[in-house]
C-alpha cells in the first residue's frame, strides 16, 4: 500500500466529479462558475489536512521524526527531542569550548595580566580569553586560554578552536612587559561540534535497544556512552572479594573518544564518563548498584609494525598510489579490531588479530593491481623484529598501524 499525497488538482477534479455526479449535470467549465471556486476552496483545505495528517505519522517513528520545533494546540514541541526524553536521553549535545594553556615570554617581570584578557589565533581566526589572572613575576609564565569568539560570529565553541601543541597564540592588542606571541602548551579541554541531527536520532534508536537492566554490563556502555563525544564503551567485572572494603565487586569501564588520533578520552571526559554512569537526568545517584565501585579508565591504544614484502608485477609510476591504498587498509582493518566484552559484544567477534587476516587484506589490493606478493607480516611496534602470527586485545585495549609503521615493497 503506498500513501501518496494528492496534488490540489487531483482534489478539485474529484470534487467536481462528484458534484456533477450527484447534481446530474455537467459542470459549467467557466473559471468563476460557483460550483469550481468551490471545489477549488475545499481542495486546499483538503490538502492541509492530507499534509498535516502525513506529518503527524511521521513523528510516530524515531527514524523520520524531525528535531524542529512546531506549534501544535499553542505548545512548541520537538518530536525527536521527545523521542528522547521518552528513553533518558536529553537534548543534542552542545559544542564545547576548546581550553589550552600557553607559555607567556615576559619582558620585564612586573606587573599582571588580568582575567579576560584577548588573544587570537592567525589560522583559524578564534578569540581567546585569558581565564585567570597571571603574575608577570618571571621569565615565562602559564595561563589557560579558553575559545570565545569566531569570525563567523559564533561562540568559538566546536572543532574549530582547537590547536596543536607548538600553535602560535598573539595577544589581540600589544601588552605592555610580555612578548606578542604565546605559544600552545597543551589542550586541557577539547572542543567539539554541535551534535547532528543523525547521530542524536541513532543514539535514541540504540536507547530503545538498549534499555537499563539494574546494573548488567550492557547498562553501563549505555549510561557511559550518553555524551556525544564518548564513541565506545567497554565494561568489566572485577574481581569479587579482591578489596575487603568493597567486597560486593567492582566495575572497570574503559571509555574511547573522538580525540584524534587514537581516541583518548580527556581527564574531563573521563570524569563525565563516571558521572554519567553514577547520576540520572535530574542529578541523582539512581543508576549504578549502590553496591557496585566504578573505575572509568581511557583504552590503550598497542601499535604494530606491518610489512608486506616482495610485491612484483607492479609498474613503477603505480607503486606510490598502491602503497598509499595499502597503507589505509591496513590501518582501518587494525583500528576496526576491538576487545570482547562477554554479554556486551555483539557477533562476530573481532578482539583476536591473525596474519592470515592481514595477508588477505592486503592480497585483495595487490590483486586488483594485477600484482603479486610473497607474504605480509605483522609485529608489536615495541618489538618490531618479533614476528607474531596472531594476538588477542586484552581488557579496554585497541590496536593501531598508522602510515609510518606499515613498509610495502616493491621488487
Amino acid at each position: 500500500m503506498s500513501l501518496t499525497t494528492p496534488t490540489v488538482a487531483d482534489i478539485n477534479a474529484q470534487i467536481i466529479s462528484q458534484l456533477g455526479a450527484s447534481l446530474s449535470t455537467v459542470i459549467p467549465l467557466l473559471p468563476k462558475a460557483f460550483l469550481r471556486v468551490l471545489s477549488k476552496t475545499l481542495a486546499a483545505v483538503y490538502i492541509l489536512l492530507w499534509k498535516y495528517g502525513g506529518f503527524i505519522f511521521l513523528q510516530t517513528f524515531v527514524r523520520t521524526a524531525t528535531i524542529k520545533e512546531v506549534t501544535i494546540n499553542g505548545k512548541l514541541v520537538s518530536p525527536l527531542k521527545e523521542w528522547g526524553l521518552l528513553v533518558g536521553l536529553p537534548a543534542p549535545t552542545a559544542a564545547t569550548q576548546a581550553e589550552l594553556t600557553i607559555t607567556i615570554t615576559v619582558t620585564n617581570q612586573t606587573g599582571s595580566l588580568p582575567a579576560g584578557t584577548q588573544f587570537i589565533n592567525a589560522d583559524n581566526g578564534v578569540t581567546y580569553l585569558l581565564l585567570g589572572a597571571v603574575l608577570l613575576d618571571a621569565p615565562t609564565k602559564v595561563g589557560t586560554i579558553r575559545a570565545a569568539g569566531d569570525q563567523g560570529g559564533g561562540n568559538g565553541a566546536g572543532e574549530i578552536g582547537n590547536l596543536e601543541v607548538g600553535d602560535i597564540v598573539s595577544f589581540a592588542n600589544p601588552i605592555a612587559n610580555v612578548f606578542r606571541d604565546t605559544v600552545v602548551a597543551s589542550q586541557t579541554a577539547v572542543g567539539a561540534d554541535e551534535e547532528s541531527t543523525e547521530s542524536y536520532r541513532q543514539r535514541i534508536i540504540d536507547r530503545f535497544g538498549r534499555r537499563p537492566q539494574g546494573g548488567a554490563l550492557i547498562d553501563y556502555r549505555v549510561w557511559g556512552g550518553e555524551d556525544a563525544n564518548i564513541v565506545a564503551i567497554y565494561p568489566y567485572t572485577g574481581v569479587v572479594g579482591s578489596d575487603p572494603n568493597r567486597p560486593n565487586g567492582r566495575v572497570d569501564v574503559f571509555a574511547e573518544s573522538t580525540n584524534p588520533p587514537d581516541g583518548i578520552p580527556t581527564g574531563p571526559e573521563l570524569d563525565g564518563v563516571f558521572d554519567d554512569i553514577e547520576l540520572d537526568d535530574a542529578g541523582l545517584a539512581s543508576r549504578r548498584p549502590a553496591n557496585a565501585f566504578v573505575n572509568v579508565f581511557a583504552i590503550t591504544r598497542t601499535s604494530f609494525t606491518v610489512v608486506v614484502a616482495d610485491v612484483s608485477g607492479i609498474d613503477i609510476s603505480e607503486q606510490a598510489a598502491l602503497t598509499l591504498e595499502i597503507e589505509s587498509a591496513v590501518s582501518q582493518f587494525f583500528r576496526g579490531r576491538e576487545p570482547f566484552v562477554s554479554g556486551v559484544t555483539l557477533p562476530p567477534r573481532t578482539e583476536r588479530i591473525t596474519q592470515a587476516e592481514l595477508i588477505t587484506v592486503a592480497s585483495s589490493l595487490i590483486s586488483e593491481a594485477g600484482g603479486t606478493f610473497l607474504t605480509a607480516t605483522m609485529a608489536l611496534t615495541t618489538f618490531p623484529a618479533a614476528t607474531i602470527t596472531n594476538y588477542t586485545l586484552g581488557k579496554g585495549e585497541k590496536a593501531k598501524a598508522d602510515a609510518a609503521n606499515v613498509t610495502v615493497g616493491y621488487v
